[in-house]
């Protein structure tokens, strides 16, 4: 699809005349891929409403939810320099397969860690992998915010420290709690019990560049 075809743009959470903060739905692309079928996307969407949009970080095609973009080539760079530092705090909602356990200590908030170096799996590509000699360093945050025991599921807030691709999809993989409706890191079995990756960026917090006050945006989970 051309971008002079593009549809709807995604719902805005955030406008200013600086950045904006878009609601990304499940099964979008954020940037355009390769080949014709794939060049309707977030970008092109949002650029027909905001010409001169231009995207700051990405979220999976399977990820819903919220998504950073910049109005103009220096606030995107002031913006990747905060993401780069780490000054943009992601949280995330997902439902999980079991019911995870401390991997390690918890914090007084009830945060673990996984401390997991990733890299790509060049041969099974788009996957990653875990990889202890040559992967770059991973961490991520989680916590328990609901049980269903009912279904054997687990809600959990999570909080990536670094960017990694399919981070938080792997890193729950690893502890043995894959995502539900993950078809790359999942079992089998196991993906089909949902009909999207249940995996949402639910909150945003970040200090305006150009303005200096503290944003704080949220969408809550469509699942």
């Amino acid at each position: 699809m051309a971008a002079t075809d593009a549809g709807p743009a995604p719902p805005c959470v955030h406008e200013d005349e600086d950045l904006l903060v878009l609601d990304k739905p499940a099964g979008w692309l954020c940037v355009p891929g390769r080949g014709p079928l794939k060049q309707d996307a977030l970008s092109t969407r949002a650029q027909q409403r905001w010409p001169g949009a231009l995207i700051v970080h990405r979220l999976d095609q399977a990820t819903s939810g919220l998504v950073l973009m910049a109005r103009s080539p220096a606030m995107q760079r002031l913006l990747s320099i905060a993401f780069a530092r780490r000054e943009v705090a992601k949280h995330y909602e997902a439902v999980v397969h079991g019911l995870p356990h401390a991997q390690v200590r918890a914090d007084g908030d009830g945060w673990q860690l996984i401390d997991v170096p990733l890299a790509a799996d060049w041969p099974n590509r788009p996957r990653q992998k875990v990889d202890t000699i040559h992967g770059k360093p991973s961490q991520t945050l989680w916590r328990t915010l609901a049980h269903d025991g009912a279904n054997g599921t687990t809600r959990l807030e999570l909080r990536p420290l670094t960017g990694r691709t399919h981070q938080l999809r792997l890193h729950l993989a690893h502890i043995g709690h894959p995502i539900v409706g993950d078809a790359l890191y999942s079992p089998a079995d196991a993906s089909a019990n949902g009909p999207r990756l249940l995996l949402h960026a639910c909150r945003l917090r970040l200090r305006h560049p150009g303005t200096g006050a503290w944003l704080q945006l949220a969408s809550p989970a469509p699942f």
